[in-house]
């Protein structure tokens, strides 16, 4: 006599399990907006870095700027970045002066600027 395995059985035998492991995934919120949230905090808490439009480039949503060191360690250069709205390459101008403070993640995106005073 043979014996057969069919898919049934299986999901059956597996069932317990499953869910047992499901309702624990769902039930398990305690990582959410872990690092992420804690990446979002720090970079309103950066420092400001002072910076100087060179370029602005609306088809790219990207901004040229010329920097002092920044906090994460990155030195002074002058480099392109991404803005975290487009709508304010609409506000700089460039040889204009501002404050500026990079995405701690990748030191590549411009979260938050001001016009230096």
């Amino acid at each position: 006599m043979k014996t057969f395995i069919t898919p049934a059985l299986i999901v059956l035998a597996t069932a317990g399990f499953s869910t047992h492991g499901i309702a624990q995934m769902q039930m398990d919120h305690s990582s959410h907006g872990g690092p992420a949230a804690m990446q979002m905090a720090s970079a309103a808490e950066t420092p400001l870095t002072d910076g100087v439009v060179k370029k602005i480039d609306k088809s790219t949503g990207k901004v040229t700027l010329s920097h002092g060191p920044l906090p994460g360690g990155m030195p002074a250069m002058t480099m392109t970045y991404r803005v975290k709205d487009a709508a304010w390459l609409d506000t700089m101008k460039p040889g204009q002066k501002i404050r500026f403070a990079v995405d701690p993640a990748d030191d590549m995106t411009v979260l938050r600027f001001e016009p230096a005073k």
